[in-house]
C-alpha cells in the first residue's frame, strides 16, 4: 500500500472496499477471506477466556480514517466506532491537510510510572535521601522481574521520590515513582510486577510502610506531538473565505482556553478519533481518556489539548500535545483477530509511530470539528449520517437502503418509524399518502383563482422551471404599509426540475449554501410550499419527484423562498401539461410566501416570476389601490450593483414582526418614516431612468438611514456599508428584511469591481449584477 488516497472510497460496497484493499496490498490473502466472510470475529470461547461473565461478542463497525500522510508517510487508519461523521470528518481533514505536507509527529521514547506509597515514616526527608542513594539497587532488582524486557533495551531506567504532605494519620506521604520502559507493549502488568517486587527493599530502606503499589495512568512520561500548516486559500468555502475559516477555528480554540466547560467538549472531540484508532488497535482507550484529561488539567485549569493560531504568512497552524502510552505487541493484539487485522492494515512498526499517527488523527478530528462549527455548524453533515444509522435500525438493505437515507433526510424526521414507514412504502405494503404533507391555507381575495384542467401528463422526461432572485433597490418595508418599491431581478436563480414517479410526491434540494436538505428548517418550509402547489395545481397524491437547484443564499434578502416557489410551480405544472400565465405563476407564488414569511408584500414573488426591474406597491395595504401596481423600469445602460452577504441569515417573517410591533405601539411616527422612504422611492424611478448613478446613490444613503431608524439593519449590515462607501461607492444600503442578510452598493462605471474588492478583503461574499 503506497496511498492512503482512494478517491470515492465511501462510494462503495463493503465488497468493494476489501477488493480494493485487497488489490493495493493492504490486506493479505487470508485477511482479505477474514473480513470478506466475517471470520476475523471474536468468537465467544476466546471471548470467554479474556473477561468474566461471557455471553456473547458484541462489535463494532470497523472503517478506515483515508488520505493521512504523516511525517512523510501514508497511512489507512482503522477506526473503530459507531457515532455518525467521526471518520468522514477526520479523512476530509486529512485530505486537506496532505496537500501541503501532510501531519509532522514527533512521540517522546515511552516511559511508564509506577508508584510506591510508603508511609509511617519517621524521618520522610532522611528516607528519600536514602532511597535516590540506592536508586540503582532499585532498578537492578526492578529489572531482575523481566531480564527479557531489558534485552530488548527496555526496562526500568530510574527512580524518583516524592514527599507529598502529611496524611490524616500516618505521617508524612513519601511516594516512590519508578520509571519504566515497556517498549511497544502497553506495559500495565510489566510495571505493577516491578513495582510489586521492589516494595520489600523500599520499605527496608526508608524505614517506612508500602501501602499501594502500582501503575500510573498519567503518562506524561509519553508526550506526543503533532502538527499541521494549512495555507489559508484551503480554507475557503462556498460562503466563507480563507481567511474567515482560519479566523473563526482561531477563535473557537481560544473559546476553549478560556473556557473549562467549552474545553470539555473540545478534548472530547479530539478524543473521538484517538479513541477510535485505540479500539480498532487493541489499545487501553480507557487509560488514553484518563490520561489526556488528567494531562489537560495539569496547570490547575482545564485546557485543551490543542491550538490553533495564524502564522505570519497568514496559514492556519494547529498542534496537539498530549501523553499517549500504546502498544503495539501483547496478549490483546495477539488474541482478537479484529486486531491483528488492524494493525496489518495500519502498518506501523513502533509503539511511538503509533502514538504518531493517533496525534494526528486527534488533531484532523479536532480541525474538522472546529471547522464545521465555526461555518455552517456540525449539525448538516451529521444529519445524513445519522440518517444512515435510523436506516439500519429500521430494517433498511440492499437497495432500498440508500433510498430510504435520501427520503429521511428530505423529511428532516430522522426517526427510526419515519424509516421504518418509508421502508413499507417503498416495499409496496402500504400506499403512500405523500411523503409532502399538505397544510391548508384560506383564498386570497386580491389574487387571481387557479382554474386548471385535469392535467395530461407529458412523457417520462423531466420537465424544468426557473425563479430568479432579487434586490431591492428602495422600499423595504414601506412597502408592506401600501407604499411603493422599486426591485429588480438578480443573476442568480432557483431551478427545479420535475420527474414522474409512481408513489408519493419527493423534494430534493441539491445545494442551498451547504446542502439545504441537510437543513431541517429549510427543508421542512420547502416541503410544505411543495405540497401547497401540488394541491393548488389539483396534483395532490400524484406521484412526482421534485429536484430542486438554488443558486441563491438562504435567508439572506434575495427573495429566495420566492424563486423556489415559482421555478417549482413552473416545473410541476410543464411536467402534467398545466397551461399557466405568468400571472398565476406569481398568484400562487404569493401564497405560497404567505407560509413562509406570513404576511409579504409581493414583490419578491413578482420579481421571480417576471424576470424585470418593477415599481410595485401592494393593493391588499394600499386602500387606494384596486390592483398591483407594477411599472416597468428601464434603465438608459446597464448599472452595476455590488450584492454583499453579511453571512448572518435573516427571517423575513422575524424583522417584518418587529417592525409591526413597533408601529402599533407609535402608528403616526412610523407612518411618517414609511411616507418618507416611499418619496425616496418614486425619485428613485426618475433617477433610474435617467441612468443618474449619483442621485440613485444619494436616495440609497437616505433609505438606509431610515431603514435604521426602523431599527433593522445589524452590525455586519453597517461594517459592509461602511466598507462599501469608504471603496467609492455612490451609495450602499441594506437590501430585503435586514437584520443580517445583504446590503447592495452602486458605483461609477467601471468601479463596481473594486468596491465588490475591498468588500471581500473585509471577509464578505459579493456578487456583481446589472440592471438593465
Amino acid at each position: 500500500m503506497n496511498s492512503s488516497r482512494i478517491p470515492r472510497f465511501y462510494q462503495l460496497s463493503v465488497e468493494e472496499r476489501l477488493r480494493v484493499l485487497y488489490e493495493r496490498g493492504a490486506l493479505s490473502d487470508a485477511d482479505y477471506r477474514a473480513l470478506a466472510t466475517g471470520s476475523y470475529m471474536l468468537d465467544p470461547g476466546t471471548a470467554d477466556r479474556l473477561t468474566e461473565n461471557v455471553i456473547g461478542v458484541f462489535s463494532m463497525p470497523l472503517g478506515l480514517g483515508l488520505n493521512f500522510q504523516i511525517n512523510s508517510r501514508d497511512y489507512l487508519v482503522p477506526m473503530a466506532v459507531e457515532e455518525p461523521s467521526i471518520i468522514a470528518a477526520v479523512s476530509s481533514a486529512a485530505r486537506l491537510v496532505r496537500r501541503d505536507g501532510g501531519f509532522t509527529s514527533v512521540a517522546d521514547e515511552p516511559m511508564l510510572i509506577g508508584q510506591i506509597q510508603v508511609v509511617d515514616v519517621a524521618d520522610a526527608l532522611g528516607a528519600r535521601q536514602a532511597l535516590l542513594a540506592r536508586k540503582s539497587e532499585i532498578v537492578d532488582l526492578a529489572n531482575a522481574q523481566h531480564p527479557n524486557m531489558l534485552a530488548r533495551g527496555g526496562g526500568a531506567k530510574d527512580v524518583e521520590v516524592f514527599l507529598r504532605g502529611q496524611t490524616a494519620a500516618n505521617g508524612e506521604l513519601l511516594v516512590v515513582h519508578l520509571i519504566v520502559d515497556s517498549r511497544d507493549a502497553m506495559g500495565a502488568n510489566l510495571v505493577n510486577t516491578m513495582c510489586e517486587a521492589v516494595a520489600p527493599l523500599v520499605e527496608k530502606i526508608s524505614g517506612g510502610r508500602v501501602f499501594l503499589r502500582i501503575l500510573s495512568n498519567l503518562t506524561d512520561r509519553a508526550m506526543v506531538r503533532a502538527r499541521c500548516v494549512i495555507p489559508v486559500d484551503r480554507l475557503a468555502l462556498d460562503d466563507f473565505s480563507g481567511e474567515q475559516v482560519r479566523d473563526g477555528i482561531v477563535l473557537a480554540a481560544e473559546f476553549a482556553a478560556m473556557d473549562p466547560y467549552r474545553a470539555t467538549t473540545h478534548n472530547k472531540g479530539i478524543m473521538n478519533g484517538i479513541d477510535a484508532v485505540a479500539l480498532a488497535t487493541g489499545n487501553d482507550w480507557r487509560a488514553i481518556e484518563a490520561a489526556a484529561h488528567a494531562y489537560a488539567a495539569s496547570s490547575g485549569h482545564y485546557a485543551p489539548l490543542t491550538s490553533w493560531s495564524a502564522d505570519d504568512a497568514g496559514n492556519l497552524v494547529g498542534n496537539i500535545e498530549l501523553p499517549l502510552k500504546v502498544g503495539t505487541v501483547g496478549g490483546q493484539v495477539e488474541s482478537n483477530p479484529a486486531v491483528r487485522i488492524a494493525h496489518t492494515i495500519l502498518g506501523v512498526s513502533t509503539a511511538a509511530e503509533l502514538a504518531e499517527v493517533m496525534a494526528a488523527v486527534g488533531l484532523a478530528q479536532n480541525f474538522g470539528a472546529l471547522k464545521a462549527l465555526s461555518t455552517d455548524g456540525i449539525q448538516p453533515g451529521h444529519m445524513r449520517l445519522h440518517a444512515r444509522s435510523v436506516a439500519v435500525a429500521a430494517g433498511a438493505t440492499g437497495a432500498r437502503f440508500d433510498e430510504v437515507v435520501n427520503r429521511l433526510v428530505v423529511s428532516g424526521d430522522i426517526k427510526v418509524w419515519k424509516a421504518r414507514h418509508i421502508l413499507d412504502v417503498l416495499e409496496g405494503r402500504i400506499a403512500d399518502t405523500g411523503s409532502i404533507r399538505a397544510i391548508g391555507t384560506a383564498s386570497i381575495p386580491t389574487q387571481a383563482a387557479l382554474a386548471m384542467p385535469e392535467p395530461e401528463p407529458s412523457d417520462h422526461g423531466a420537465s424544468s422551471g426557473c425563479g430568479y432572485g432579487k434586490i431591492i433597490l428602495l422600499g423595504e418595508h414601506s412597502v408592506v404599509y401600501g407604499r411603493h418599491a422599486i426591485a429588480a431581478p438578480i443573476g442568480l436563480t432557483i431551478q427545479a426540475e420535475v420527474t414522474r414517479q409512481e408513489y408519493g410526491t419527493e423534494l430534493v434540494i441539491s445545494r442551498w449554501d451547504t446542502d439545504a436538505a441537510y437543513d431541517p428548517i429549510g427543508a421542512g418550509l420547502a416541503e410544505q410550499v411543495t405540497a401547497h402547489i401540488a394541491e393548488r395545481l389539483g396534483l395532490a397524491g400524484k406521484g412526482m419527484r421534485v429536484d430542486v437547484f438554488p443558486h441563491l443564499p438562504r435567508a439572506s434578502g434575495l427573495g429566495a423562498s420566492a424563486a423556489l416557489a415559482v421555478a417549482i410551480i413552473r416545473a410541476i405544472a410543464d411536467r402534467f401539461g398545466l397551461p399557466i400565465s405568468d400571472s398565476e405563476v406569481s398568484s400562487l407564488a404569493f401564497e405560497c410566501e404567505r407560509i413562509v414569511h406570513g404576511t409579504p408584500s409581493g414583490i419578491d414573488n413578482t420579481v421571480a416570476t417576471f424576470g424585470r426591474a418593477i415599481l410595485f406597491r401592494n393593493p391588499d395595504t394600499a386602500p387606494d389601490a384596486a390592483a398591483p401596481e407594477i411599472t416597468d423600469i428601464v434603465t438608459p445602460g446597464p448599472i452595476q450593483i455590488v450584492i454583499g452577504l453579511t453571512g448572518v441569515r435573516s427571517l423575513t417573517s422575524h424583522t417584518v414582526g418587529i417592525v409591526r410591533a413597533a408601529r402599533e405601539k407609535n402608528p403616526a411616527r412610523y407612518e411618517a418614516i414609511f411616507s418618507q422612504i416611499d418619496e425616496l422611492v418614486l425619485a428613485g424611478v426618475g433617477a433610474l431612468r435617467r441612468g443618474d448613478l449619483a442621485e440613485l446613490g444619494e436616495l440609497m444613503n437616505m433609505n438606509h438611514g431610515l431603514l435604521g431608524a426602523l431599527q433593522v439593519s445589524s452590525p455586519e449590515l453597517e461594517t459592509l456599508v461602511g466598507v462599501a462607501r469608504r471603496a467609492g461607492a455612490l451609495g450602499a444600503k441594506l437590501t430585503g428584511s435586514g437584520g443580517g442578510g445583504a446590503m447592495i452598493a452602486v458605483a461609477e462605471p467601471g468601479a463596481a469591481e473594486s468596491v465588490g474588492s475591498a468588500m471581500r478583503q473585509a471577509g464578505f461574499v459579493t456578487y456583481l449584477t446589472e440592471i438593465r
